[in-house]
């Protein structure tokens, strides 16, 4: 009896082991905001960390590593620990949700990139991969004095994309500062501006000899509101003494009065011969 009632236990035991689920737990990243990441700026990574309700992982830790170009940023916690479960996340979800800020470096290549982010149950440490895309969606701009006109007081500049990146809605201000005096609107909407090409913005300025600094927003492939300090020199010089703005006589104007200084000529010697004749 003692023999069979062992045997049972046995058996039950082995059938236990046999149906019991293994700790093996998955890694997806869910999210990443922005899409594609900018280098030099921030980026909201989130995983979703799968079959940790098992009991039979223990103690999870769940960790990004710091793997170039990514950087975690110290606002997050790079570790995550969760005591596995039936219920192992938040709102009983069967699930972990993993958030973090991570920040990438700004000589990042465009393309996907591989990150690591580690799991540690009682089982073991498992490494998982994943891609961060990310491009550089930004853009520089080459600024310049075109005109310069003293009778309208009308400042010309002109404005070349010089990056690789098509961009949008751009707005062009000149800042108050010693430099200059603005008179009327300090910004203009100059529009969307592709790459290698240029446009102009024109404002009503009383501008001194020295630097003056100018700010350019415009919205980036990925609607990301961007700003570019840029700087540029006023040199009086360049625009005084200009032949194009001296005033000229039209040809005309000197037709004009010869025909008016013969029809006078004319009258006073008609008038002359017919006082002779009397």
């Amino acid at each position: 009896m003692k023999r069979l009632l062992l045997t049972g236990i046995l058996l039950l035991g082995m059938l236990v082991l046999v149906n019991a689920e293994p700790c093996d737990p998955s890694v997806t990243l869910l999210n990443q905001d922005p899409y594609p990441a900018v280098p030099g700026d921030y980026a909201k990574l989130v995983f979703q960390v799968e079959g940790v309700s098992n009991p039979e992982c223990g103690d999870v830790s769940i960790e990004l590593v710091d793997k170039y170009p990514i950087t975690v940023d110290p606002s997050t916690p790079k570790q995550i620990s969760v005591k596995a479960g039936t219920y192992a996340g938040t709102n009983y979800q069967s699930f972990v949700m993993a958030p973090y800020k991570v920040r990438v470096d700004e000589n990042a290549l465009n393309g996907d990139t591989p990150g690591e982010i580690v799991v540690q149950t009682k089982g073991g440490t498992e490494s998982y991969e994943f891609n961060i895309n990310i491009e550089d969606t930004r853009t520089n701009f080459e600024v310049q004095i075109k005109d310069y006109n003293y009778a309208t007081k009308e400042l010309t500049l002109e404005i070349l994309n010089i990056g690789d990146q098509d961009i949008q809605a751009l707005r062009v201000e000149i800042p108050k500062q010693a430099s200059i005096d603005v008179k009327g609107a300090n910004r203009i909407v100059v529009g969307d501006l592709d790459s290698n090409e240029y446009t102009t913005a024109d404002f009503e300025a009383t501008p001194s000899d020295g630097e003056i600094t100018v700010n350019l927003y415009y919205q980036d492939a990925i609607n990301v509101n961007r700003s570019v300090v840029g700087k540029i020199t006023f040199d009086s010089s360049y625009f005084v003494g200009r032949v194009a703005d001296q005033k000229t006589t039209s040809k005309w104007t000197y037709v004009f009065w010869a025909v008016i200084l013969i029809l006078v000529v004319y009258f006073i010697v008609k008038k002359f011969k017919k006082k002779s004749k009397k």
